[in-house]
């Protein structure tokens, strides 16, 4: 099984390449009609200090791209935003033993959350 080590050290690889070749990460509007395209900017990963099987990311993202319609109108090429995510390693299923995206939003200890915005700011991600 991949440790957070190497899983973090696989994923910065990624971003970074992702970033290099101009891949968009995707998103649904939430009005279902519409989708957002987002150039990830900048990323901070953290494991949480009494779960090693919990990694969190903080990512900068850049909107580029609006298709269809959106909910929200005052929305623009250019804008940023955050996005507070975790991995987990799965429990149940195929994800069984792999590192899956959360899918419900993040619990972080407050001792955690200080050390992850901090660490954050520090790399330049949060500015």
């Amino acid at each position: 099984m991949e440790s957070y080590k190497q899983f973090i050290a696989r994923k910065n690889k990624q971003f970074e390449e992702d970033r290099e070749k101009g891949k968009l990460v995707g998103m649904k509007d939430i009005g279902r009609k519409g989708r957002h395209g987002f150039k990830r900017e900048a990323w901070t990963f953290m494991v949480q200090e009494n779960l090693k099987e919990k990694v969190f990311v903080i990512e900068r993202l850049r909107r580029m791209e609006i298709q269809g319609q959106t909910v929200h109108r005052k929305i623009k090429i250019g804008d940023f935003e955050y996005r507070f995510g975790y991995y987990m390693i799965g429990k149940i299923g195929r994800a069984k033993g792999k590192w899956v995206w959360g899918q419900f939003c993040p619990l972080i200890p407050k001792k955690d959350l200080n050390k992850l915005l901090y660490k954050a700011s520090k790399e330049g991600t949060v500015n």
